[in-house]
């Protein structure tokens, strides 16, 4: 087990600055601790290297942040509560074609994160920055919870478009909502590990017409 630190009593001074913007002050840590888990990888990264880049004291960092696991647990929520709740805004729409609807959402999420250097950042820290070794278990498993809540949304649309004759009912709507899950996060691991390869802006709208173009009905 990994031993995690005990922070120290925090100042009234730190408090007193900490109360002034308690919200800008925790976005800054994050920010920065993006930037610190980019460099130095999730295991070498401390806090107190987190405190310098983001300016602030390390009791600072406590008084937001448990240790270095909480920050990559907000991190996570970060990252994926936007993408759940554009899921969830886009699917209330009820278009007539659902496959088309949710092909176009996933090349507006792949185009945004194309565009968003943040998220690259936090998803390559996800992706190449941790080993997820000891004490990960809690986001190894919010990983696995979320991966699933994106699947069955994904499957509500196949579900859909079953019912209005635009999909086969031969199709296993959760089987092909599993392989959309698994070729975006495919195309996103390789994007941001070998971003020269290709284009994510330009390559969108091409990949996602050829995964959906797969089962459609003739």
């Amino acid at each position: 087990m990994i031993k995690k630190k005990t922070p120290k009593a925090i100042s009234c001074a730190t408090i007193k600055n900490i109360n002034k913007c308690p919200q800008t002050t925790r976005s800054n840590i994050l920010q920065a601790s993006i930037e610190v888990f980019v460099r130095r990888g999730f295991v070498n990264a401390t806090l107190e290297e987190i405190a310098t880049e983001a300016n602030v004291t390390r009791g600072a960092v406590y008084w937001h942040f448990k240790n270095k696991y909480d920050i990559f647990a907000a991190l996570h929520e970060q990252l994926h509560q936007p993408l759940t709740s554009s899921i969830l805004e886009d699917i209330k729409k009820q278009q007539d074609d659902s496959l088309k609807q949710l092909q176009e959402l996933c090349v507006k999420l792949l185009v945004n994160l194309d565009q968003d250097e943040m998220r690259k950042k936090i998803i390559k820290v996800f992706l190449c920055k941790c080993d997820y070794s000891c004490g990960m278990e809690d986001i190894l498993e919010k990983q696995k919870q979320q991966k699933l809540k994106n699947i069955d949304l994904f499957t509500k649309y196949f579900d859909r478009a079953k019912r209005d004759k635009r999909l086969s009912n031969k199709v296993n709507s959760k089987t092909i909502a599993i392989s959309l899950a698994c070729y975006m996060s495919g195309i996103v691991s390789e994007y941001l590990r070998n971003p020269q390869l290709f284009s994510l802006k330009k390559q969108a709208p091409l990949l996602m017409a050829q995964f959906f173009a797969s089962f459609k009905t003739k």
